[in-house]
């Protein structure tokens, strides 16, 4: 079944069965489902909901079924046509819509595609409104408008550079300093929104941007996760253009890695720690990331006065959690900056104008920036058990053992060590139960991981 119904929306691939896959039926299934939900939030005469997409070959296909349900629903419709994630994210507060969905099953291969659904506020929703709206699609409770109540759709191309001009007015980003530097970067665009978004932001910014991979037909020219072993084109190319970095975001642009200028990955961990590490320098405060990201946020953070905290995983869980602790920025580990001074969601455009203003502050090469930071090593490996072994008695057996450590239990058991961590996770459909580790060398990691699944093992009697 490659069909995923989850709190923040559904993804599968196109084609196949209904119910089993990402068919029109179940499209219009979860988009009705979703619109019906959102009528009951407030009582008005009028609703509307913002639509984007990102560049996928099903895009286009996947938007038609899902706006013209919304209109069959009386609901008008903002079609921003092709854009990013956080592009929908703005548009929703300054189009004072009710909602938002976004067509993208983010770094998934092109077979793939979702409907992540905004709330209001233009975040995503909370574990409680995506599980009604599951409740909802399973239900015969949708009711459509009649002939004379239909809903609109009003086209909206502006998106990406009001977007660009919001990010250009924030309060840490140097435009004039950015400019002096004169960099020249490439961009690999994986062939989607990215390659129309990223340039135009560095061309405002009066940098020099190479292009790869950015024509947006969908057609992704390697696997679209931006991890090192993906990204061989990207390095050639910044070596051949002797580029000061390069820079690469997955499909939908909330994502986002740099690559320095040997063709060395800066980290996708370290994206967050830089932008923090500026921020921070102008207004010391808290962050928040979550629990599988690197101790080194923690590091940077502190270094500037302020207090780290850790959140489940997830992006609500983030957001949830930098509220709570009035957390200046945030984000995880995958690539994807949270500032809240622009919005609360994973902004790629927000952290390559963040990164280029400390670049051109600190005035040195992204590998002299990176020895800065604190290097540290992951480690992510499983273990499956059987059905018959009770996961939860094993992790709370688990967090017995380390009880004098310094522990957090709010998703799955993490156990932070003086000089590493381990955090063990439940898989929420199969018996395994996933180990991710780091400390501050390869090996350590990889030890660590090994000497928590031999205790694993040892608790459930395999």
């Amino acid at each position: 079944m490659t069909l995923i119904k989850s709190i923040s929306g559904i993804r599968g691939t196109i084609g196949g069965n209904v119910g089993d896959n990402l068919t029109p039926i179940d499209a219009v299934k979860f988009a009705s489902a979703y619109g019906t939900w959102l009528k009951t939030q407030r009582v008005k005469e009028n609703y509307r909901v913002v639509v984007g997409r990102d560049a996928r070959i099903s895009g286009e296909m996947i938007q038609n079924l899902v706006m013209n349900t919304l209109v069959g629903l009386g609901i008008d419709v903002i079609d921003l046509g092709l854009s990013t994630t956080p592009t929908v994210e703005i548009a929703v507060p300054m189009e004072h819509a009710d909602g938002g969905i976004i067509l993208t099953a983010s770094h998934n291969p092109k077979q793939w595609n979702a409907l992540k659904l905004l709330n209001a506020k233009g975040e995503f929703l909370d574990a409680a409104e995506g599980a009604k709206i599951l409740e909802i699609a399973e239900s015969d409770t949708m009711h459509f408008a009649d002939v004379d109540s239909l809903g609109e759709i009003i086209i909206n191309d502006a998106y990406i550079d009001i977007h660009i001009d919001e990010v250009l007015e924030l309060e840490f980003v140097d435009k004039k300093a950015i400019e002096s530097a004169n960099f020249k970067v490439v961009v690999d665009g994986v062939n989607s929104t990215g390659g129309i978004a990223i340039p135009l932001l560095l061309e405002r910014l009066g940098v020099e941007a190479v292009k790869l991979y950015c024509e947006p037909n969908g057609h992704f020219p390697h696997n679209p996760e931006p991890l090192k072993e993906h990204l061989t084109d990207l390095s050639a190319e910044v070596k051949k253009h002797h580029a000061d970095f390069g820079i690469v975001v997955d499909p939908d642009v909330d994502r986002l890695a740099f690559m320095d200028e040997n063709g060395d990955m800066f980290g996708e961990e370290y994206t967050l720690v830089a932008c923090a590490d500026h921020v921070l320098s102008r207004n010391p405060g808290n962050t928040v990331s979550n629990m599988s990201s690197t101790r080194a946020l923690r590091d940077v953070t502190e270094k500037h006065g302020g207090t780290y905290e850790a959140s489940a995983v997830g992006e609500v869980n983030v957001v949830a959690l930098m509220k709570k602790n009035n957390a200046v920025i945030g984000g995880e580990g995958n690539g994807g900056i949270i500032y809240p001074a622009s919005h609360y969601g994973r902004d790629a455009l927000v952290g390559v104008a963040l990164f280029l203003t400390l670049l051109a502050e600190k005035k040195m090469s992204v590998s002299e920036l990176r020895k800065t930071y604190t290097s540290y090593f992951m480690s992510k490996k499983k273990i499956a058990l059987t059905p018959q072994i009770d996961v939860d008695a094993i992790l709370m057996q688990m967090a017995a053992k380390y009880k004098d450590e310094n522990l957090n239990t709010v998703d799955g058991v993490k156990i932070d060590f003086a000089e590493n961590w381990v955090h063990l996770r439940k898989s929420n459909t199969e018996p395994i139960i996933r180990i991710y580790t780091e400390a501050k060398s390869q090996q350590i990691a990889d030890e660590l991981a090994d000497k928590i699944i031999s205790e694993i093992k040892e608790f459930a009697n395999i």
